[in-house]
């Protein structure tokens, strides 16, 4: 079981969701990937619930913040320091859209949008690293980015999070180290006009298909059945509320 203990600056390292039901996205979620959930009563976490498994963290879930706010997962990239990270930001063609705060002694984080309007958060770890389990079925694996202008964002990513974009037809591999820990992609055709850049995580899942169909079975809508790139298979869904995910399986 891949377990993970730290992760290095600019890698990947939480997702979460915001649900207008937490029971219900509770429920959806424990039925898919067989995820626990830990609900927080301390109040300084506005209600924050871990789901885990086996114990271990695997991502979260939190109420919606504000009149308006679509259901989302939103994806966090480890930082060394959460306010430096935000003070490049503007500098870089970004914006900061909440500024650092401290959570607890869990860690520090932000959020920002890139230049295409994208958000994206970043995590200053102190006790809580990010997911305990990364790359296993049903746990977060990949992160990728939909945008209407690749040419403004792969220097943005570059500039605050040391990103390279090593771009091929039809896609982008933001790589750290040599090593892939991103994609990038322009938006898809099918996506209405009004919606803006997004960042969307999968999953892992050795049957993205047959993943897909056990979605829809709790109440989810399939938005892609199965695609097949070279060693990749996926499938994205939007689950009940309208947050869309991808399920996907890297062949070895």
């Amino acid at each position: 079981m891949p377990e993970k203990t730290s992760y290095q600056p600019g890698e990947p390292t939480w997702v979460d969701l915001a649900s207008p039901d937490l029971d219900a996205s509770i429920a959806f979620y424990g039925g898919l990937f067989g995820w626990q959930a830990e609900k927080s009563d301390d109040p300084q976490y506005g209600g924050y619930t871990t789901f885990t498994r086996d114990g271990k963290s695997v991502a979260g879930l939190a109420p919606l913040m504000a009149e308006g706010q679509p259901p989302v997962w939103s994806s966090y990239v480890s930082v060394e320091d959460a306010d430096k990270t935000a003070a490049i930001t503007g500098d870089s063609g970004g914006q900061v859209q909440v500024p650092p705060m401290t959570v607890g002694d869990m860690g520090r984080m932000a959020f920002l949008s890139d230049p295409s309007g994208a958000f994206i958060g970043v995590w200053q770890p102190m006790q809580h690293i990010g997911a305990q389990l990364f790359g296993d079925e049903g746990t977060f694996c990949w992160t990728e980015l939909s945008t209407r202008d690749q040419a403004a964002v792969h220097p943005f990513y570059n500039a605050v999070f040391g990103w390279e974009a090593r771009v091929s037809p039809g896609y982008t591999e933001y790589q750290l180290g040599g090593e892939s820990v991103a994609g990038c992609m322009d938006m898809p055709e099918m996506v209405p006009a009004g919606v803006p850049s997004y960042w969307m995580p999968y999953f892992a899942a050795q049957d993205p298909a047959a993943k897909a169909q056990e979605a829809a079975g709790l109440g989810a809508t399939v938005l892609v059945p199965l695609m097949e790139m070279d060693q990749v298979t996926f499938s994205v869904v939007q689950d009940p509320h309208g947050a869309p995910f991808g399920l996907l399986n890297v062949k070895q």
